[in-house]
């Protein structure tokens, strides 16, 4: 990116390689001379995000660049700002979550909460101080936003009211006090901003569609009216309006820096076109605001398989249609890491836990627990730190790791059955991995003006290593297929990925009520269906359990048409014609009971995916019979039956009249022209027997 110092918007859509382009620009920038890495500010919103932003810097051999989230960010500054800020007093202790105090804060003015209240609770009082919103002008604030509040409006703004009293009183801050605590140490103490001012001189953002106020304000704050800014983001993938982030600041950063270079990245390098092409037919469809940045993608990879679009007859039919195919593609050699299984809210990830253990999956929920935090990865560290007192220095680091590891009782086999002790196998495994990587790649350390040596690392490296990855929270891979919100899938990619659930009610929600809203229901999807390189499968329940009441698909999935196929969302089907009454049977797979839309896969039976189980020998005698029926009657033999038609009664092998006509394609008056020779074909009987010369004769 060689765009001059200044104003640059760079609008990157969904796996058009936006962490490439802004490390590429501080990266040519920073070699060229322009400018100097240790000035540089890059701010993300994930501790992964910034890890990943170093890494490559590094690689293209740019070190010194600072990048971090804002809440490390601001807490870096006002750590090391504490004295002067606070006058000699002791910086007061950061709070890792609300739902404590709000609890006390809610029992304070008469309300009783359970966990789940509280967080909602805790996340309202979240939305309110990133939009700069004070407990005395929340109500007002609310109503304007239309939020829709976990109790009265005026009921959560005694609980904000007594939430801030608690901490004072606690000597504590939360996160968004935090980067309140930087804006004012810059804005109120000239020597502070003067400092900072003096070290940053030139800013990166990713996302930029995620910042709310409060950051915005923090990085106004940091330019003081400079305009060394480059901002990157996506209006399409604006999915965090409910915890106060808005996309305005990217919509209107050209009017707001007249002189702004604007980039637009719409070749996608992570999907295949068929991908990218579903991606296209949803989003085009959107309205509101951030439409008009809209970005209609290119896909750069080559073709792929069509997206597959599955109905089942309830919630448990589909997750355990899912887990038999994400077994299928593990036992065809896609690694369960790079399956994930998508939905809009995390209490739909019980059904799709249950059918992956019974299916033999390992996988692993994301967001459930902080990696960091879960007990056997707790307890691994400090096995890990007191190993390195016993075992040898000189030992190989995996050996030496598999060795600590012995202690909490983790061992190299095979992994354990039941989902929730293979879980706690697969995270003390992904250490394991991370040890093996680490290995690989040694120290070099100087030796003189002109030379160098590895040094191989040791197990005292590594859990130094871990603390800092716990700090950042920059959680290694684990081996095990990603079960996961689509709020939490956002920045992520995998090779197949199966969006459930995506029925009217959960997809939008019911909880949208406002065409605002609907949009970002719409937007989630977009980001759901872009995370995905090469398998797609798109799906929901006509019903929520057996014999529950019927539900209609998601308003954004393309519509179906009456042969049995699709079409785009929106296009054009020409004048407007009154429906027709008459209903089209459902077919479902026998295999894995989705509903079948394609004409050829209902006569099948079956989804093109599913095994098929021909008996070859009754298709040739079925073909050979075909040949000579057509024949005799003059026709084609695709008038008799279709080259489906025959492959679905070597399949199916029907025995009786009710079967036979059960397969799409044969009505009542095919039964009684063939019926009798076609289920004495599947019984045995040879050509001969059912077509006698004297009754068809083969035109020459």
């Amino acid at each position: 990116m060689t765009a001059p110092a200044g104003p640059v918007c760079i609008l990157a859509g969904a796996g058009t390689g936006k962490t490439r382009a802004i490390t590429s620009r501080i990266a040519h920038r920073a070699l060229s001379g322009e400018i100097s890495p240790r000035h540089v500010l890059a701010v993300t919103f994930t501790a992964r995000a910034a890890a990943e932003m170093r890494s490559r810097l590094t690689v293209l051999g740019v070190g010194g660049v600072q990048a971090r989230t804002f809440h490390a960010a601001a807490l870096r500054q006002v750590r090391y700002f504490a004295p002067r800020l606070l006058a000699g007093r002791a910086m007061p202790e950061l709070l890792d979550s609300k739902v404590r105090l709000v609890t006390l804060a809610a029992a304070r003015v008469g309300l009783r909460t359970d966990r789940a209240a509280a967080r909602d609770l805790a996340g309202e009082i979240e939305w309110a101080k990133s939009s700069l919103v004070e407990p005395g002008d929340y109500v007002v604030a609310a109503a304007r936003a239309l939020r829709d509040t976990p109790h009265e409006p005026a009921k959560v703004a005694e609980v904000f009211t007594a939430y801030e009293q608690l901490k004072r009183s606690n000597g504590v801050i939360d996160f968004e006090d935090m980067l309140r605590a930087a804006v004012w140490g810059i804005e109120e103490h000239p020597d502070v901003g003067e400092q900072i001012r003096t070290q940053y001189r030139h800013f990166v953002v990713d996302e930029y569609q995620d910042v709310n106020p409060l950051q915005q304000r923090l990085l106004e704050a940091w330019l003081a009216g400079r305009n060394d800014l480059t901002v990157v983001g996506d209006a399409s993938q604006t999915i965090y309006s409910f915890t106060g982030a808005t996309s305005a600041y990217l919509v209107d950063f050209p009017r707001r820096h007249r002189n702004a270079t604007v980039v637009r990245l719409v070749r996608d390098y992570r999907s295949t076109p068929q991908v990218v092409g579903l991606a296209n037919a949803v989003i085009s469809q959107a309205r509101g605001t951030e439409a008009r940045l809209r970005l209609e993608l290119s896909g750069q990879r080559p073709p792929g398989p069509e997206p597959d679009l599955r109905i089942f007859t309830d919630e448990p039919a589909e997750a355990n249609a899912v887990a038999a195919r994400c077994r299928a593609l593990i036992d065809a050699g896609t690694p369960a890491k790079e399956i994930a299984v998508l939905f809009r809210v995390n209490a739909q990830s019980e059904a799709y836990e249950k059918a992956l253990t019974e299916a033999a999956v390992p996988y692993v929920v994301q967001g459930a627990e902080r990696f960091f935090e879960r007990t056997e990865v707790r307890q691994a560290m400090v096995a890990l730190r007191s190993a390195t007192r016993s075992i040898p220095g000189e030992t190989p680091l995996p050996t030496a790791v598999v060795e600590a590891l012995t202690a909490v009782g983790w061992a190299p086999d095979a992994p354990p059955a039941g989902g929730a002790a293979r879980e706690r196998w697969e995270a003390l495994s992904a250490l394991v991995q991370l040890a093996e990587e680490y290995a690989a790649t040694p120290e070099v350390v100087p030796i003189g003006e002109a030379a160098s040596v590895e040094r191989p690392v040791t197990l005292t490296d590594f859990t130094e290593e871990l603390a800092r990855r716990a700090a950042q929270q920059h959680v290694p891979t684990v081996d095990g297929v990603t079960l996961a919100s689509l709020h939490s899938a956002k920045g992520l990619e995998w090779d197949a990925v199966f969006l459930v659930g995506l029925a009217e009610g959960t997809l939008p929600t019911t909880y949208a009520k406002t065409v605002e809203q609907v949009e970002e229901e719409r937007r989630l999807l977009y980001v759901g269906i872009t995370r995905a390189r090469q398998w797609l499968w798109l799906s929901y329940a006509a019903a929520r359990s057996p014999g529950g009441r019927a539900r209609r698909p998601s308003r954004f999935l393309p519509q179906l048409d009456r042969s049995g196929g699709t079409e785009r969302a929106g296009a054009s089907t020409g004048p407007a014609r009154r429906p027709e009454r008459r209903r089209t049977q459902i077919v479902s797979c026998r295999i894995c009971g989705a509903t079948l839309l394609a004409g050829p896969d209902r006569k099948l039976g079956r989804c093109p995916t599913c095994p098929s189980d021909i008996d070859d020998e009754l298709h040739e005698r079925l073909r050979e019979w075909r040949q000579r029926v057509a024949g005799a009657q003059k026709v084609p033999a695709y008038v008799v039956f279709t080259d489906a038609t025959l492959t679905a009664l070597a399949e199916r092998r029907p025995g009786r009249p009710e079967e036979l006509i059960a397969i799409a394609g044969i009505g009542p008056r095919k039964l009684g022209l063939y019926g009798e020779s076609v289920l004495a074909l599947v019984q045995g009987a040879g050509v001969d027997d059912v077509c006698p010369e004297k009754t068809f004769e083969i035109s020459s």
